[in-house]
């Protein structure tokens, strides 16, 4: 008899990332046996502009995460968008349910799952000081980036547009004059490209330039086992983006140009009829994720560019800031959103991949959209005890979308439904934020910015749906609402290497308005207010061989704007929530175990709960379990949420690397690179049912590489999600139980060369 056997003579399963630390164990003891370097090895001082100023991230009285360098190549090597990021850093979720092109943000549980073009999120996404407020402008590629910063809890004082969940921000490499660049090539499972490049330098002693590219492909891997459909493979893509920048540095003034565009052309997210069990989140027996049966065009095209003009003039005592931004995006996304083929039973049994009540085929398109930002701020320049800084900015977008329905049943699929929207959004904002040296030790800090947010709104159908709504219109709304935001916080420096914070801060997103005509009507969402409260450590250790930021927070949302979707009219219907609870924990840690073993540590409990009696939403259109109260409105089934917890927002993130060095000489190594990342259970919406709520998920990377001539070359191979897990990350409920998967595991080398 074996004491570690279970009842069943099986021995007790072990997690995934037990196994990968405990295989790198040794290597790890190998690592510390190898000669230590002349100098002690210490972490490198994490500089951030998390309050728009170059500051040790130490002295930030913000909830921050930073990636970058290697870390942020390792993750994004096998060509993945940017929900590679996702569960990367404490409290960040990110997923799509249009692939590639369209991610959505969720930082300590708040996001909106919301899939319409015209749909906002309370995590703003700023690019090089420019944000971008379309969906789909987030989706830019990341390559050529300095870092990525991720800020938690509002910070509407010093950025520029709702902001109340948090920013992500991204900061690309700039031209110096110092010339430089590299070269990287990947190549990886299912005909998998990710190349890029850049190349910098002096144009003259006072300009320099930088140019960046990517280019990324993959083949289609999911093949469709209905013949003669309009699409007979899935999930591949073709994406290039480019960057320019030129940087003029003259003894008063700093100009820093940037024009991008990106290019995408690829299949749209791949709905899946039928793939859960009734009753629970497992997968159906003899699931294939490499096959489906579908009879709809499946298509994503998107194409944006932008361009930047960053000023700064040196006036003794200040600075004066100028940041004008143009952004421009162009797209047509095509789906089979009923994820299967047939719409009716056939005697005993079913067309296509289990019963579909109806077909519905859909496409989203943005034939018009352009955005201006323009910002001015001034900055005091070391003025003692007392540092403050000012500004005005200015927004103006101008977006129509197309929404267009197709009938999958009828020969050459025609379209058979056309409703068309349009806002004008302009908002501008006066900020000033400040900081005062109470004591040598103690650091006060706190802003506040008035908010003015106008909206103007028009709908119409055009073409009417067989089961929406007649040709009609046009429907106008519009919003004209102000705002303050503020936010108060303290420094105190315990010891020269431990800092003790708290902080304070109000948020705000602006009303929201909405046309899914084709399936509804016009909904519009009031106001959203956060209050978050928040206090933490961060503390450098071991000589900065460690490094450590532990926060505990709470916040409060009056009139949370949620979008309830799906049901059995595939609606999707703004909503506020009287309030929503958020608390939670947050840890960052990393750290030199030995001089070339390098660990990082992030983790994040987040307890998310809606508090609103009366907030009812439609259930699903047909075969999930509603776990929550219910009431009948109309003649219709609706779901009580008050208690749930929000969606996508899993109570549980934890990340890790780990990287092991062996020195060969003093010029070369061989290395050993892990990172997993888990997240908890999640809701896919308002409701809670068994069907729609995912599994817990793990997934990890490894690589392992060479690099020589002091890392100006490296070799290496790589494999993403190692265990090959399957999980469904999103789902449609109008219909039936259709899914959407993460993405598969991948194996592939890659070749780097800087120079």
């Amino acid at each position: 008899m074996f004491p570690n056997r279970t009842a069943h003579g099986r021995f007790p399963s072990v997690h995934p990332l037990v196994i990968a630390l405990a295989a790198l164990l040794p290597l790890t003891a190998a690592a510390q046996d190898a000669p230590a370097t002349k100098d002690p090895v210490a972490l490198d001082t994490l500089q951030v502009t998390a309050q728009r100023r170059v500051e040790n991230a130490k002295d930030v009285p913000v909830s921050i995460s930073a990636i970058q360098g290697e870390k942020l190549d390792v993750l994004g090597s096998a060509g993945d968008d940017i929900r590679f990021l996702s569960a990367r850093v404490p409290s960040l979720n990110i997923e799509s349910s249009y692939g590639r092109a369209f991610p959505r943000f969720y930082i300590r549980g708040l996001g909106n799952t919301d899939f319409d073009l015209n749909a906002s999120q309370p995590v703003s996404l700023v690019y090089d000081d420019v944000v971008q407020e379309s969906p789909l402008l987030k989706g830019f590629p990341l390559f050529d980036l300095a870092g990525v910063e991720v800020l938690r809890g509002p910070q509407g004082t010093l950025f520029g547009r709702n902001t109340p969940a948090g920013v992500v921000k991204f900061d690309s490499a700039r031209p110096s004059q110092d010339a430089d660049g590299y070269v990287k090539v990947a190549y990886g499972s299912y005909n998998t490209w990710n190349t890029q490049g850049a190349y910098g330098g002096p144009l003259t002693d006072r300009w320099s330039a930088r140019v960046s590219a990517l280019y990324q492909r993959r083949d289609d891997w999911v093949t469709n086992t209905r013949t003669n459909a309009p699409a007979q493979g899935f999930e591949g893509y073709d994406e290039a983006a480019a960057r320019l920048q030129f940087l003029y540095e003259g003894d008063d003034l700093e100009a820093l140009f940037n024009v991008h565009k990106r290019k995408l052309n690829g299949t749209a997210r791949l709905f899946r009829a039928n793939i859960l069990k009734p009753g629970t989140n497992q997968l159906v027996e003899n699931f294939d994720r490499d096959e489906v049966s579908t009879d709809g065009q499946n298509f994503s095209e998107l194409e944006t560019w932008g361009a930047s003009a960053r000023l700064k003039w040196d006036l003794g005592r200040v600075t004066l800031h100028s940041i004008t931004g143009y952004e421009t995006a162009e797209s047509l996304n095509h789906g089979d959103i009923d994820g299967g083929y047939g719409a009716s039973f056939l005697g005993a049994g079913n067309y296509g991949p289990g019963n579909i009540p109806f077909a519905s085929e859909s496409a989203d398109g943005l034939p018009h959209h352009r955005q201006w930002t323009q910002e001015f701020r001034i900055e005091s320049n070391e003025w003692g005890r007392f540092d403050w800084q000012a500004g005005l900015f200015y927004f103006d977008e101008d977006v129509t979308i197309d929404s267009f329905n197709y009938d999958s049943l009828t020969p050459g699929n025609p379209q058979n439904g056309h409703a068309v929207q349009s806002q004008r959004n302009k908002a501008w904002a006066a900020f000033v934020s400040g900081d005062f040296d109470v004591t040598e030790r103690f650091k006060l800090r706190g802003g506040v910015r008035y908010t003015q947010d106008k909206k103007d709104f028009s709908a119409s159908v055009l073409q009417a749906v067989p089961f929406g709504t007649p040709v009609s219109g046009p429907y106008l709304a519009n919003t004209d609402v102000n705002d303050v935001s503020w936010d108060l916080s303290g420094v105190y420096q315990i010891t020269d290497n431990l800092n003790a914070y708290a902080r304070v801060a109000k948020g705000f997103r602006a009303p929201s308005i909405q046309g899914r005509l084709a399936f509804g009507g016009v909904s519009q969402a009031d106001s959203e207010k956060v209050i978050s409260y928040e206090a933490g450590i961060k503390a450098d250790l071991f000589d900065r061989r460690a490094r450590l930021g532990f926060n505990v927070f709470r916040y409060n949302v009056d009139g949370q704007q949620l979008i309830a979707v799906g049901g059995s009219n595939n609606t999707a219907t703004l909503l506020n929530a009287d309030k929503t609870l958020g608390q939670g924990v947050e840890l960052d840690f990393e750290a030199y175990l030995t001089d070339h073993v390098l660990l990082t540590l992030g983790s994040s409990y987040n307890d998310t709960e809606i508090k609103d009696r009366d907030l009812a939403v439609a259930i699903c259109g047909g075969g999930c379990t509603i776990t929550d109260p219910t009431t009948v409105i109309d003649g219709a089934t609706y779901a009580l949420v008050n208690g749930n917890s929000l969606p996508q927002a899993p109570k549980w993130i934890h990340n890790l690397t780990l990287r092991a060095g062996f020195p060969i000489n003093d010029a070369s190594e061989l290395y050993v690179y892990t990172d997993w990342a888990y997240r908890s259970e999640v809701n896919f919406f308002l409701y809670e049912s068994p069907e729609f709520r995912s599994r817990s998920s793990l997934e990890g990377g490894l690589r392992l590489g060479y690099n020589w001539d002091y890392g100006q070359y490296d070799v290496a191979v790589y494999g993403r999600n190692l265990t090959d897990q399957v999980r469904v990350v999103g789902a449609i409920d109008f219909n039936n139980l259709t899914g959407f998967l993460n993405e598969p595991r991948t194996f592939g080398v890659e070749f780097t060369a800087k120079f």
